[in-house]
């Protein structure tokens, strides 16, 4: 409520503290958030260190918004040695769980080849998966038009065909 301001005044150093009390009792979802104020400097001042600390508690937990997160920091090197690799890992177990931005971040992956082999076709299933998915500040949809763009035809339909059996396998058969 303190993070958000719902029914109190928004105070993010309050916020903190009661996201440190539940964090330290275990609790993935306060590890992800307090995280979140690590890197965002909220309430705290702005340490990716310890962002990437507590994301990787959530994380190792199973918190999806946590796993995305982590490969954020991955991804542009921050309180970690960038490594495209381990973004693409995170962002992954992140997109198994239907996380929108961690899918479209695969598509980003795929067309740039950051992490894996460039594949349009699997840059083109993440995209729409990500635009299936929702959520906001999400470019999944234009950037799969952006990569149709530059893909056959039959191509565009392998990614669309890979995309509905993932979809319907619940994100477990998304290779």
């Amino acid at each position: 409520m303190y993070d958000s301001g719902h029914g109190v005044a928004q105070d993010y150093a309050a916020a903190v503290s009661w996201y440190r009390k539940a964090a330290d009792q275990g609790y993935a979802p306060a590890q992800s958030n307090l995280g979140v104020m690590y890197d965002n400097g909220q309430g705290v001042p702005q340490d990716y260190a310890a962002a990437v600390s507590w994301y990787r508690k959530a994380a190792d937990q199973g918190d999806a918004p946590a796993q995305g997160n982590l490969g954020n920091m991955y991804d542009s090197g921050h309180g970690v040695a960038q490594d495209y690799a381990a973004a693409v890992s995170w962002y992954r177990k992140a997109a198994d769980q239907g996380v929108a931005m961690a899918q479209s971040n695969l598509g980003v992956m795929y067309a740039k080849g950051q992490g894996v082999a460039q594949d349009y076709v699997r840059a083109h299933m993440w995209y729409n998966l990500g635009a299936i998915s929702g959520g906001k500040d999400n470019n999944a949809p234009a950037n799969r038009d952006r990569i149709a763009a530059k893909m056959t035809p039959a191509q565009i339909a392998e990614a669309q065909a890979m995309a509905r059996k993932c979809q319907a396998s619940n994100f477990k058969q998304c290779d």
